[in-house]
């Protein structure tokens, strides 16, 4: 495989992202995709990244609108088809999250359709960020120039503006995770929350899985462990980080939200192994975990 065409690759980094030590070694080879891709992980901090990664063109061609629609081999499922469904999990969220910020402004980072946006709008006074001109345009047709399309760094929002800032599946997708930390950090109001979901590469189901694990994606630059995002959070001037493994809301969300897909009353067999997959994921201490979610809530406090 020619990971040095100049079309597909960037030229590859010789110290990791995260941490800048040099100490970094080659993880997997992720062959079952076109363009293929490798991933490296840092022996200092255990970041895992793309290297080399894909071209700034490379890139874009994932984020087709056949990506949104989710007919693309790499895809995104459409949220609008499932958006009643996907309410039961957004609504148990915003639960808890209005444990940490009650009212104020919100942003959506990765909006996608709005749909997050949408449910959260009983709550707050909602905004996103969306780099797709598809789906974004889609949510700028709720919510007009609320909705930037466009990226962390070059969006028009004021330091301190947001209460609630959210990256559900987002952080796993940018080449600079650390700039985008410490960008929300920026944006957020003291006592305001950062909630950041992505796979915890640490847990025993993605270390098993290896080159398997299906959280490796060509979308996918940035892969972490509870451990060194918690270090980036509070890095980035975050003073206090909760995580929750698999996420922060119970089973039965989860339950309601799979009925979407569902097309006869056998689909509920499903059911056993989400509750089971539920289960093990209860199962973690300190830095061990049978499975690979989380979620993680980091909170500005005022100095």
């Amino acid at each position: 495989m020619d990971f040095g065409d100049p079309a597909v690759y960037e030229r590859p980094l010789s110290a990791c992202p995260l941490c800048t030590s040099g100490d970094i070694a080659r993880l997997h080879e992720i062959s079952r995709f076109s363009p293929p891709f490798r991933v490296d992980r840092c022996e200092s901090c255990e970041f895992i990244f793309m290297n080399p990664r894909f071209t700034e063109r490379t890139v874009r061609a994932l984020y087709s609108e056949d990506y949104y629609r989710g007919t693309a081999e790499y895809s995104y499922f459409d949220e609008r088809e499932a958006e009643r469904y996907a309410r039961y999990v957004w609504d148990a969220r915003l639960r808890v999250m209005g444990r940490y910020a009650r009212g104020g402004n919100f942003l959506d980072v990765g909006a996608a359709f709005g749909g997050f946006m949408n449910a959260a709008s009983t709550r707050y006074s909602v905004y996103g960020i969306e780099p797709s001109e598809y789906s974004g345009g889609e949510a700028k047709k709720r919510y007009g120039e609320r909705v930037h399309i466009g990226t962390l760094e070059d969006h028009p929002f004021e330091s301190g503006f947001f209460s609630a800032i959210t990256m559900i599946e987002v952080i796993e997708h940018l080449a600079d995770p650390a700039g985008a930390v410490r960008e929300c950090f920026r944006l957020l109001r003291d006592g305001g929350v950062l909630v950041v979901q992505t796979a915890n590469m640490a847990g025993r189901q993605a270390r098993l899985r290896g080159e398997r694990y299906e959280y490796f994606m060509p979308g996918h630059l940035s892969y972490f462990t509870r451990k060194n995002l918690t270090g980036l959070l509070h890095k980035s001037g975050f003073s206090s980080v909760d995580a929750y493994l698999p996420v922060e809301f119970g089973l039965l969300p989860k339950l309601l939200k799979s009925r979407y897909s569902f097309k006869s009353i056998a689909d509920y067999r499903s059911w056993i192994r989400i509750a089971l997959y539920h289960l093990k994921s209860s199962v973690h201490f300190g830095d061990f975990a049978l499975t690979s979610s989380m979620v993680l809530y980091a909170v500005k406090h005022a100095k």
